[in-house]
């Protein structure tokens, strides 16, 4: 209560027993102390108008006049401003019944003199103003401004007084009866502003859209519409924009952005034009909007054309091949542009608001509405109902959401009118002065032990959790009633309106995925049941993903694979973060959903823990003892093999799933592959070895080393990537170094038997393709003879090649003998001569003519095309073996570390490291995606589609924006192209 309360009163004679019961109806205000400020401002203008005399008396008299009065002072800054403004608008409020459509157009229209044009038919709004300019824009405003306030003082008249309460669609069809008098009114001045005497020759229409069109307006709103003329010509054009103009300036802001093409689009077109532009080009946004197209001012009998040409275009958008994406895309894009501190606050795009609701409805309106005509209305709330009463949407579920909606547009028009402005945004959290005018606004009243503003805020925590259940409720539950054929009076869902439900959520083949549902929730016992409590939600889930066939197959093969494991459906039960990351994970990524149906117990690894996600607690090192304790206690080298596998199998299940869902960069993925690799060679190399002694008099006759190279040298694998690897021996003391050669041999070769033995695990292939002498030499030496072969022997590549030599597995000390052993040649003092350079280059032309597949496109090869993985990797190596005599820290064996290195040195430029760097962990990550949807190596990026969209959701894209994950690929790579060309040459 402000200090001044008592004189104000005091000022108006309102401190008198005889005034009680003003007091009692003054605090039941939304803002007690605001409509107090306006009333002794109305008296204070008494000297002027001697207007408080009567408004005091009626006051005391009249509790319906109170009720409105008080109400519409204490509920809206800017009308109190518009009452106090206006001396005699106060009597427009005396009257307890509200003006028609009919009384509120005349209202308007006689505001700028206007009378009906001659020559148009009585039944259409075409009238010729008599006034124009500011004036006419003045009287407008006014005229508008009073019966808007007429609306708010019997709307809000129930929070104080016991008055008749208007619900959510006697106001949204007022507000739209009013906005359809303020344009029939701007375009009567329209029509004198361009034409002055002249007749009106050309016949328009102005067709209401979105909410004016659905007759559920806002206080304060857009107003969009479509002009449609005969003959759209530059005057009809005229027309329409000066009424736009006019409105704008008077009303509310008038939008003609729903037109064809846009704002881009002519602002008038023929019905024949339009028709034209629906049946070629329109997206199905468009076709949405047309949903709730209602003729509103002008020549309504050319608006009804209009409506009656494109009705039917609504009906067959749903069969539309890029359907489902654009509306998935449509409702993402939304919910991208609120900013992050709003989220929580905004009831009309945040999560669980206005949208929501109203985004849902219209899907299954238009699903449906193709063979239900009774569906094709155009209000949220009727069509809510006609969902509910033709069984498409349950009558619990109906009721609560029809109820949830109108509660949170009642919030919104009590925002809206506290000073006129268009929001939708709820208080701060933290201002409860602002939430608890909001309560008193929307008469909400205190419960028991709580006050307005604590109902409040657990009215609204009520209806926003109901409205996040939302397609889980309309859109799933449904689903799995007409599946299981469980009826309940409730729903009445016939097999071929669940295909067409289940093909607007995007998938492709409907009647599979509804043998799925049914399938699962047909299972036998408890199991069955908890699949019919969580499939809805899941299947939301699964709905968001680039493939939602393949997502719910998988999902059904891995509840078939679980079978009655109690842990499984309990934790998809309880734990809602497990199953939308895992639902994501079964519709993104073939290859793990293949490792998931063998390595269920990584599922449990999507919860989080203490410390966070549990999928990227586990340390490598934990990996590499628990693997090394496995193979240790396997009872013969088949079974070791097989725990090596099962370990592997888990540990990618783990890496790629933290990979998809973002918890993983790029490098720490590849850091990770890497280290898994060298984890199984290095324990499958003891196990042969320990098997091998045990038929052998004797120790081993020599140490042995395995030596990464690649990508594996590099600590870079990728999921597709195979093992590059060299095998180096060392005959122990006192051994002959013929049978410790012979003998180290049979061990590489088993090594890779056993490992490259077909599974259904991804491959183990160790390649040993880049020893020296290729193919034809041995698969194990010596130290001495490789050393040998590189002083005398080494080509170019292979000196490259030694560039990503890294110890990987074996024995440590011979391993880092190797390395020191090679540093001289592919480190040379001087760095690499003048020839090497030019056959090193004339290779890698020889690379980029012959090796990219036939067929495939240099733009989007990930590995060989322009700026891909080899222009990066090989211009890396070219600088190493120049400059690494040099530079000490070019002796790396990562690219990435060494392109830090290179930039230290200062060998190229900040700019130039940094699109190499940017265009390898671009292309990385693609490449890497391509094997997580396809579930095979994949170096080709596809072309605009599904699989597109698939693979750029899989590398962190939205995927609406596969096109922009393209572009920006060709865009990072191809810059990393010109530093290539610059250094490296054509």
């Amino acid at each position: 209560m402000e200090p001044t309360v008592r004189d104000d009163l005091a000022t108006l004679g309102w401190s008198t027993p005889e005034t009680v019961g003003l007091l009692w109806a003054l605090s039941r205000a939304p803002d007690p102390d605001l409509a107090l400020r306006a009333l002794v401002r109305l008296y204070e203008r008494d000297e002027e108008s001697g207007i408080w005399s009567e408004i005091d008396a009626l006051l005391r008299s009249d509790k319906s006049f109170r009720g409105r009065l008080l109400s519409v002072l204490g509920g809206s800054d800017a009308l109190a401003d518009h009452l106090v403004a206006e001396p005699d608008s106060w009597r427009l409020l005396v009257a307890d019944e509200m003006p028609t459509a009919e009384e509120s157009r005349r209202a308007l229209l006689e505001a700028v003199g206007a009378r009906r044009e001659p020559g148009t038919s009585e039944s259409d709004l075409v009238f010729r103003a008599t006034m124009s300019g500011p004036d006419a824009v003045s009287e407008l405003r006014t005229a508008y401004r009073d019966q808007m306030m007429i609306l708010a003082a019997h709307d809000l008249a129930a929070t104080v007084e016991d008055q008749p309460v208007l619900y959510l669609s006697e106001v949204g069809g007022r507000l739209a009866d009013l906005a359809d008098a303020a344009l029939t009114a701007a375009l009567s001045v329209a029509v004198v502003e361009v034409l002055g005497d002249k007749p009106l020759e050309t016949r328009i229409a102005v067709v209401a859209m979105g909410k004016c069109g659905a007759r559920e307006l806002n206080y304060v709103s857009d107003v969009d519409i479509v002009f449609v003329a005969e003959p759209a010509d530059t005057t009809s054009a005229r027309i329409a924009g000066e009424m736009m103009r006019i409105g704008s300036l008077a009303f509310f802001d008038v939008d003609a952005g729903l037109r064809p093409e846009g704002k881009s689009g002519a602002l008038t077109r023929t019905v024949e034009s339009h028709i034209t532009y629906y049946r070629r080009w329109a997206k199905t946004w468009e076709f949405q909007a047309l949903l709730k197209a209602r003729p509103m001012a002008g020549d309504l009998a050319l608006g009804r054309e209009y409506v009656g040409a494109t009705s039917e275009m609504v009906w067959d958008a749903s069969e539309r091949d890029d359907f489902v994406s654009e509306v998935q895309a449509m409702r993402r894009r939304v919910e991208s542009l609120i900013p992050d501190e709003h989220k929580a606050r905004n009831i009309k795009l945040g999560r669980g608001g206005l949208r929501d609701v109203e985004f849902a409805v219209q899907l299954l309106q238009m699903v449906h509405g193709r063979v239900d005509a009774t569906l094709r209305v155009q209000s949220t709330v009727d069509a809510l109902a006609a969902l509910t009463a033709a069984g498409y949407i349950g009558r619990d579920d109906g009721a609560n959401f029809s109820a949830s909606y109108q509660f949170l547009r009642l919030l919104e028009h009590r925002l809206q009118l506290q000073r006129l402005h268009r929001t939708h945004l709820l208080p701060e959290p933290g201002d409860d002065a602002g939430m608890r005018w909001l309560a008193r606004a929307a008469h909400v009243r205190p419960e028991g032990s709580e006050d307005a503003l604590q109902v409040l805020r657990r009215i609204l925590r009520q209806h926003v959790t109901r409205v996040r259940q939302l397609h889980e409720k309309l859109f799933y539950r449904p689903l799995l009633e007409a599946v299981a054929r469980q009826d309940k009076g409730l729903l009445r869902l016939t097999a071929d309106s669940a295909k067409r439900q289940l093909a607007a959520l995007g998938y492709a083949m409907p009647d599979r995925a509804l043998s799925h549902i049914g399938a699962l929730v047909s299972t036998p016992g408890r199991t069955g049941a908890i699949q019919s409590m969580i499939l809805p939600g899941l299947l939301e889930h699964i709905s968001d993903t680039p493939d939602p066939d393949a997502g719910l197959l998988n999902y059904r093969r891995l509840s078939e694979e679980m079978g009655t494991i109690g842990w499984y459906l309990r934790l998809l039960r309880d734990d809602g973060v497990v199953a939308q990351q895992l639902m994501h994970v079964l519709g993104t990524s073939e290859y793990i959903a293949d490792l998931l149906m063998r390595s269920p117990d990584v599922i449990q690894m999507y919860s989080t823990g203490a410390a966070g996600p549990k999928l990227i607690e586990v340390e490598s090192t934990d990996v590499v003892k628990g693997l090394r304790a496995s193979m240790r206690r396997a009872p013969d080298l088949t079974r070791a093999i097989a725990v090596a596998r099962s370990h592997r199998r888990a540990e990618l299940a783990r890496i790629a799933s933290a990979d998809i869902l973002g918890l993983l960069t790029v490098q720490e993925v590849c850091h990770a592959l890497s280290n898994v690799w060298a984890a199984v060679l290095d324990a499958s190399l003891d196990k042969v070895i320990e098997d091998s002694l045990r038929t052998r008099n004797g120790g081993a006759p020599a140490r042995i080393a395995v030596i990464g190279m690649g990508r594996l040298g590099g600590s870079e694998l990728g999921y597709g990537s195979d093992a590059d690897v060299m095998f180096v021996c060392e005959a122990v003391e006192g051994a002959d170094e013929t049978d410790a050669v012979k003998w180290a041999q049979t061990i590489a070769e088993r090594v890779r038997t056993l490992l490259g033995t077909p599974s259904a695990d991804p491959p183990l292939e160790v390649d040993v393709g880049l020893r020296p002498e290729g193919r034809n030499g041995p698969v194990v030496r010596t130290l001495a003879s490789y050393e040998a072969y590189y002083r005398q022997w080494a080509q170019a590549w292979e000196v490259q090649a030694l560039l990503r030599a890294h110890t990987v597995a074996g024995d440590a000390d011979l391993g880092l003998a190797f390395l020191h052993m090679i540093d001289v040649t592919r480190y040379p003092a001087g760095g690499v001569s003048p020839a090497s350079v030019r056959e090193i280059r004339r290779i890698k032309a020889r690379v980029d003519s012959e090796r990219l597949p036939r067929g495939a496109d240099p733009a989007t090869h990930t590995k060989l095309g322009r700026g891909g993985l080899a222009d990066i990797e090989w211009t890396v190596q070219l600088m190493q073996l120049r400059f690494a005599h040099e530079y000490p820290t070019l002796h790396n064996t990562s690219t990435l570390e060494t392109l830090d290195a290179i930039e230290e040195a200062d060998l190229l430029g900040s700019e130039q490291v940094a699109m190499l760097k940017d265009a390898w962990l671009t292309a990385t990550q693609a490449r890497n995606a391509l094997v997580l949807v396809r579930g095979k190596p994949v170096d080709q990026l596809p072309g605009p589609g599904r699989q597109l969209r698939a693979v750029a959701y899989a590398a962190g894209w939205p995927q609406d924006e596969a096109p922009e994950f393209l572009e920006h690929y060709m865009r990072v790579t191809r810059r990393a192209k010109a530093v290539v060309v610059e250094f490296f040459g054509e």
